[in-house]
């Protein structure tokens, strides 16, 4: 696989990560030093829902973050367009709904969920600002977006090291779990090439999100962004 950049292709995208959908939760847990369950779980408490509503996960590849939705009694919808994702998540879950479906595009009607989220994910949509309005389209006014991505670290001293982490340890690493290393220097070089968190506030509010923050986690190696869809009165 070239080298990401920003600019990806929708096909090739959803080959990869068919690629590495067996062994992808265990190799996160690895490369992250096993936080990228913490993460998950600050995404879930911000989200702030509970038994019966209806959420919408993007990107939810196997269902890791669906699964403890779903055992708090929320109706919560998996979609992802990996196939390979999806299936692994279906054997695993076969109570939760996963359904193929692409950011810039979803198959679900106008004000469907009480919340949307993605975790890991927005980096490799091809067009951002479009899954950013689907988002909003698809979530009732009042509903909450909450986006857990790969950000900026603020310490300049940590930064510089966890860069060298991206591109020297990591995708080799991963070629020694996952047995796909060109899948993981993908990674890291999304993650390079991703705005920083001010950037991506900028982006949300563009796109009609009201209400928008962000809060570090690990330093910067995360933020998780927030925002609601305004009510009429409000946009």
């Amino acid at each position: 696989m070239p080298r990401a950049g920003l600019d990806k292709d929708t096909h090739d995208v959803a080959e990869m990560f068919d690629a590495v959908a067996p062994r992808y939760d265990m190799t996160n847990d690895i490369l992250s030093a096993f936080q990228d369950r913490s993460w998950r779980r600050r995404t879930i408490e911000a989200l702030a829902v509970g038994r019966g509503d209806c959420v919408l996960d993007l990107a939810a590849g196997t269902g890791t973050s669906s699964a403890p939705l779903a055992d708090k009694g929320v109706r919560v919808v998996a979609c992802d367009i990996s196939l390979g994702m999806l299936e692994v998540g279906h054997k695993r879950r076969p109570d939760v709904a996963f359904v193929a479906g692409d950011a810039t595009s979803l198959p679900f009607g106008d004000e469907s969920f009480d919340a949307v989220t993605i975790s890991f994910g927005l980096r490799n949509v091809p067009d951002v600002d479009a899954a950013l309005e689907e988002m909003l389209r698809v979530t009732r006014p009042g509903g909450r977006i909450v986006i857990c991505e790969f950000s900026r670290p603020t310490n300049k001293a940590f930064r510089a090291v966890y860069e060298k982490y991206l591109e020297k340890v990591l995708p080799h690493v991963a070629n020694v779990v996952a047995k796909e290393e060109d899948a993981y220097t993908y990674l890291a070089d999304t993650i390079a090439a991703w705005p920083e968190q001010r950037e991506l506030g900028l982006k949300m509010r563009a796109a009609g999100w009201g209400s928008v923050a962000y809060r570090n986690l690990s330093g910067g190696i995360v933020a998780l962004h927030r925002g609601t869809r305004p009510a009429p009165e409000e946009a």
